[in-house]
Parts: structure tokens; C-alpha cells; sequence
């Protein structure tokens, strides 16, 4: 059997494309690599685990990296799986939003679609203001009297990321074919800076490291709590790093193999993600000064590295940081412009004419500047809230993780109402969808717990609240206007439903 060139392998692309209602408008040049790329990048092994890792130390010590991250990689890659066998069924940009609305119809995905909107912008703000707060601390090294603390710090925080944010608005929305360059060169940014960072602080300082058996041996909490609940509120440390891998999705349509390369892409990342960032956390604990240090300084990594390696040689490490975590936001706007794209293209969204539009190089400028304004938006409450890092990033993973298993959920409610495509479980794909369910079911009630005691209005945790308002507005807004006009889809509003009875449109 020869192989398909590259313009028969697009022209299949495009052709189950049309079986689903859409024209091709974005350019389908991105290969699998790339597609992995940016669900790799976004995940980020050097964002995540750092700009969370003073919250996984006060809540649990070294025990959140050391047990904890492999707790939460385990679970989350059976909701990878998940999304993997679902993705190959319906390779669109619409993602979570289209396969909900395929299986369970327009009001399942219209909810859905708002879920992952809204966890996409928190994950956004999560990623660029924390970039911002290292930003702030690493301008404070060299320049003593720029504030890190207090209300000034948070201005001076809040100004660096609104600067982060513009620039990663104009990357989106100027230079597409650099930003895909930039995925891939992220790739080998993010594994190599990660072991770099390891080998330094265990070769190169290695009288001061602690035994490997150190980090699980230790479980202390400055929650207010008992050490136990505080390792579980710990587990949003390595759940909100193991997020946004649905980009592979969304990239659907920009990608050559469409039923294939996204799947792999998906379940990829989270894998190599789970290993390479369980090493460089490790790493880090064990090269921990005093945890008490670590916890008092403005910044627990830049403590770690600068203390273990000197002025220089910490402050070079946390600028491979820094680059990554850059390397992160920017994917991470890409990716929500391309769910926002999608979701007005079906017209899920208000305004969407105007959100739907592409400019001369094929990117969609109007998504991309209302998702960079929403995220701006939604940390200015940090100006008066010391816990709002942490519940931003609590809402990104649930309103994420409720988007990732609302398919798999409906799986398993209407099993006849889905084919697999080329990508499949087999028979484990219904135990796989289980354990996914039951495993977000968890986490959102556990991230909205109070993270700690006592409790104020200075560290309230948000998060139920917010999410209770977004719900409620959500439930009025459908229930009085939008499923009056709301069809779905262009498949579900074309008629063209009959076409998915033929399971050969995912396998040919």
C-alpha cells in the first residue's frame, strides 16, 4: 500500500471536513509533531510546577510533588484517553463543544462550549500572570526597590501582565507560521531546559541536596488543616499543570491526518508532561534549602536556584523558565482563539459574526483579542486578594475538566450515538470513561473547598462562587433565549445528520 502525499492526506482532511458542514478557511499545514507541540507546550513542565510550587509546598510540603503529581498524571491521562478516542470521531476545532453536541445535541455542547471557554481563559490568566509574578521577582533581583509585595507589588504585577498578554495577542495575531515554529522549538525548550535545571542542582551542587527520600518522607501543611487535607488541596498543583491538552483538538483543522496526529497529540503530552515534570519536580524538593525558607522568600524557585547555585548560575536557570513559560502563554492564546473561532462560527456566542472573522494570513484577530481582555479581566481582583492566583487556577481546571469528561459522560449515557474512529479504546473505552467521570467529579469539589483556615475575606476561596454565578447566568441565558435560536453545529443545522449513520466518514 503506497503512502498518501501530503496533499492527498489535506484532501481527505478537507473532504470529512465538509461531511461535518464546514469549508476548510484555516490553513491545514501543521504536522503531528506540531499538533503534540502545542498541547505540550501548554501543559509546560517548566510553567506549572513552578509558578504553583510555592502553593504545593504550603500546602503539603514536598509530598504534593512527590506523591502527588504521579496521583494526578495516573488519573488524568484515562481523560486523555478519552478525549484521544473522541477527537479521531470528530476531528473539528469545535472539539469538546461538537463532540457534545454530536452526542447529546445543541444544548449539551452550547454548556459545554462555555465550560471550556471559561476554563481556557482562567488557564490563560493562570499562565500569563503567574509568568508575571516571576517576571516581578526576577526584576527585583536586580533591582531591589521594584516592589514584589503588598499592593504595590500586585500593581506592578498586574502592569507586567497586561504587557505579557499584548505581546502574546500580537504574536497570535501577526505571525501564525512563527507562532507554529515556536511550538516546536517549545518542545525541546521545555525537556531539555527541565533536565538542565535537574542535573545543575544535582551535580553541580551536590553537598547540599537532600536524599531522593526526602520528598516522600515529608508532609507538612501551613494551610491551617490537618497535613491530609492539605495533600489533597495539594493535588491542584499537578492538575492545573496537566491541563489545556484539548489544544490538539482544536487544532484539528490546521493539522495534516486530522483522525490521527490530534489524537496522539493528546494523549502524547500528557504522557511525556507526567514523566519529564515528575524528574524536574523531584529535583527541585530535594535541592530545597529549608522548607521554611523556601516559604518565606518572595519567590521559592528563584530561592532554590540562586541559594544551590549562586547569583548567576539561578538566575540563567529562571530564565529558561521565564522563555518557557512565555513559550506557554502564547500556546495557550492560540488555542483559546481557535475554541472561540469555532463556538461563533456555529454562532454559540454573542457577537459572533464578529468573532468568527479571519484576517489576510487566516487568524481569527477578533478571538484572539477577547481572549486576551477576558483574561486581563479576570485577575484584577488579584489587586485585593492574596488567594486569587490560586482560585483563577482552580477555575481553569474545573471549567476544563467539566468540558474534557461532558463527551465522555454523554459516551456512556448514549453509547449507540458514537463510532469510533481510527483512534479507539476497544473495549476499554467504557471503563476509561468511568474513571474519567468520577475522577473530575472529584476535583471539582475538591478545589472548591477552602484552601485555608481560618477563613477570610482576604483568602476566601472564590471559586464555588464564581462558578455559581457563571452557572446560574449560564442556566437563565439558555433557558430564556438561546435554545430558541441555538442549532448546534453546522451538521445538526444543515440537516446533514443522517450523514453520521455511514461510520466510514472516520475511517476512510
Amino acid at each position: 500500500m503506497m503512502k498518501e502525499s501530503r496533499e492527498e492526506i489535506a484532501r481527505h482532511d478537507e473532504q470529512q471536513l465538509r461531511r461535518f458542514g464546514y469549508v476548510q478557511e484555516l490553513y491545514r499545514t501543521m504536522g503531528g509533531f506540531s499538533n503534540f507541540a502545542i498541547s505540550f507546550t501548554i501543559i509546560s513542565i517548566l510553567s506549572g510546577p513552578l509558578t504553583l510550587f510555592a502553593f504545593g509546598l504550603a500546602a503539603a510540603g514536598p509530598a504534593a510533588a512527590a506523591y502527588g503529581w504521579p496521583v494526578v498524571t495516573i488519573f488524568v491521562m484515562f481523560v486523555a484517553l478519552n478525549m484521544a478516542e473522541t477527537a479521531s470521531a470528530f476531528p473539528t476545532t469545535g472539539g469538546l463543544y461538537f463532540w457534545s453536541s454530536m452526542l447529546g445535541g445543541a444544548g449539551w455542547g452550547w454548556f459545554t462550549g462555555w465550560f471550556n471557554l471559561i476554563g481556557q481563559v482562567a488557564i490563560t490568566a493562570g499562565i500569563d500572570y503567574g509568568l508575571a509574578i516571576f517576571v516581578d521577582a526576577f526584576i527585583n533581583q536586580y533591582a531591589p526597590a521594584f516592589p514584589v509585595a503588598g499592593h504595590a507589588g500586585a500593581v506592578a504585577t498586574l502592569g507586567i501582565y497586561a504587557v505579557i498578554l499584548l505581546a502574546h495577542a500580537l504574536l497570535n495575531v501577526k505571525g501564525v507560521r512563527l507562532v507554529s515554529l515556536l511550538n516546536d522549538v517549545s518542545v525541546w525548550w521545555h525537556v531539555g531546559g527541565a533536565l538542565i535545571i535537574v542535573a545543575a542542582l544535582v551535580f553541580l551542587a551536590p553537598h547540599h541536596a537532600h536524599p531522593w527520600s526526602f520528598a516522600f518522607a515529608t508532609l507538612k501543611t501551613r494551610t491551617g488543616f490537618s497535613p491530609w487535607y492539605g495533600f489533597l488541596i495539594g493535588l491542584l498543583l499537578a492538575s492545573y499543570t496537566i491541563t489545556g491538552f484539548d489544544a490538539s483538538a482544536h487544532m484539528s483543522e490546521e493539522t495534516l491526518g486530522a483522525s490521527n496526529a490530534p489524537s496522539w497529540g493528546i494523549v502524547m503530552s500528557v504522557a511525556i508532561s507526567g514523566i519529564v515534570g515528575y524528574i524536574l519536580l523531584l529535583g527541585m524538593v530535594t535541592s530545597l534549602p529549608s522548607l521554611s525558607g523556601a516559604l518565606g522568600s518572595s519567590n521559592p524557585v528563584l530561592y532554590i536556584l540562586t541559594t544551590r547555585l549562586g547569583s548567576a548560575g539561578g538566575n540563567l536557570l529562571f530564565v529558561i523558565a521565564l522563555v518557557a513559560m512565555f513559550f506557554c502563554g502564547m500556546s495557550s492564546v492560540t488555542a483559546n482563539s481557535r475554541m472561540i473561532y469555532a463556538f461563533a462560527r456555529d454562532q454559540g456566542l454573542p457577537a459572533s459574526n464578529t468573532l468568527k472573522r479571519l484576517n489576510s494570513i487566516r487568524s481569527p484577530y477578533n478571538a484572539i483579542w477577547i481572549a486576551v481582555v477576558l483574561a486581563f479581566i479576570l485577575a484584577i481582583p488579584a489587586l485585593w486578594s492574596s488567594v486569587v492566583y490560586s482560585a483563577v487556577t482552580s477555575i481553569g481546571v474545573i471549567g476544563l475538566f467539566i468540558s474534557y469528561v461532558a463527551p465522555a459522560f454523554l459516551k456512556l449515557v448514549y453509547p449507540s450515538r458514537f463510532t469510533p474512529g481510527p483512534w479507539s479504546l476497544g473495549r476499554f473505552s467504557r471503563p476509561v470513561g468511568v474513571i474519567a467521570v468520577a475522577w473530575v467529579i472529584f476535583i471539582c469539589i475538591l478545589f472548591s473547598l477552602p484552601v485555608v483556615r481560618p477563613v477570610t475575606l482576604a483568602n476566601f476561596n472564590y471559586t464555588p462562587v464564581v462558578l455559581g454565578v457563571v452557572v446560574a447566568i449560564l442556566v437563565v441565558a439558555y433557558v430564556t433565549r438561546v435554545r430558541h435560536h441555538f442549532r448546534g453545529p453546522a451538521i445538526l443545522q444543515t440537516g446533514l445528520q443522517n450523514d453520521l449513520d455511514d461510520a466510514s466518514y472516520a475511517r476512510e
